[in-house]
């Protein structure tokens, strides 16, 4: 697809000069600088912090869809999402799914169960950075339908992204207060810190119930987004044969014998909290 110029700079010029925006007005001028660079389906931008849940800012999603990509993603599927993962881990730049995905994911439960929903051919993110360990995800994606992004493409999102980022850096330069926020109605709604601090670090609750030791919830986390035995075992700095080993004392204690049974146990336990992500952003599209 060729660069519209008169669209890109007209998109640009919705940005300059205002020392406010709101997440909807900034999100779909993001939208159309991208359009006039390259061609996509959907549009989503959500802000990481820590482990605590994401905050979706900006989507272009219709009520159904919006289910799948958002609500259901920030009950808990968000946790084993490589984009989530590379949020968290402070990775600055522009990536496609596929690049940060484990050698697993794409037979993993997880892709079979959830992500399949999204019939999405490919999703390509812009990672900003921010303070107080926030990172925001501008995400393209591109359905089965669509087809991936030429490299072409690609290679003209990487040289838009210091662009990106400082347009980010501009509009959502206070986005702790929010995760602030969302912690505090947490400990309202929830009626008890239990809950809030469900809320705040998911992932290290997640299976405190269920007795697993620290390895053990460890190797279930990484077998959950993706990661083969030997890749576990490179990240933990274990041998393969004693990832197995604690692979098959998890199922014993969890009375199981599939990766289906261990990811319905894992969202289930998140429903259980009784919880809903807090929708933050002002004036969003979807």
């Amino acid at each position: 697809m060729s660069i519209d110029l008169e669209a890109l700079f007209q998109a640009f010029d919705a940005t300059v000069g205002k020392p406010v925006m709101a997440d909807a007005e900034f999100g779909e001028a993001f939208r159309r600088m991208m359009a006039a660079l390259v061609r996509f389906d959907y549009v989503v931008v959500f802000a990481y912090r820590g482990k605590e849940r994401p905050i979706d800012l900006y989507s272009t999603f219709d009520p159904q869809e919006n289910v799948v990509f958002v609500t259901l993603y920030q009950v808990g599927p968000y946790l084993l999402d490589p984009f989530y993962q590379t949020a968290r881990a402070r990775r600055p730049g522009v990536f496609r799914m596929r690049e940060l995905a484990p050698d697993r994911f794409f037979s993993s439960e997880y892709y079979r169960s959830y992500y399949v929903q999204t019939g999405l051919a490919e999703e390509i993110g812009f990672f900003v950075t921010l303070d107080d360990d926030i990172t925001v995800v501008l995400s393209l994606m591109r359905r089965e339908k669509t087809g991936p992004f030429p490299p072409a493409e690609f290679a003209l999102l990487k040289k838009a992204e210091p662009l990106v980022a400082s347009l980010v850096r501009h509009v959502w330069p206070g986005l702790g207060a929010r995760f602030d926020a969302q912690l505090d109605a947490g400990m309202r709604t929830g009626k008890k810190r239990g809950a809030a601090a469900q809320a705040l670090q998911p992932a290290d609750t997640v299976w405190r119930d269920l007795k697993l030791t620290s390895r053990e919830t460890a190797i279930v986390d990484l077998v959950l987004q993706g990661h083969s035995s030997e890749s576990i075992g490179l990240r933990l700095n274990i041998s393969t044969g004693t990832v197995k080993v604690h692979r098959r004392n998890v199922y014993r204690k969890l009375g199981i014998s599939s990766q289906t049974q261990l990811l319905s146990i894992y969202l289930k336990t998140f429903a259980s909290t009784g919880e809903r992500p807090a929708h933050q952003s002002a004036g969003r599209s979807s």
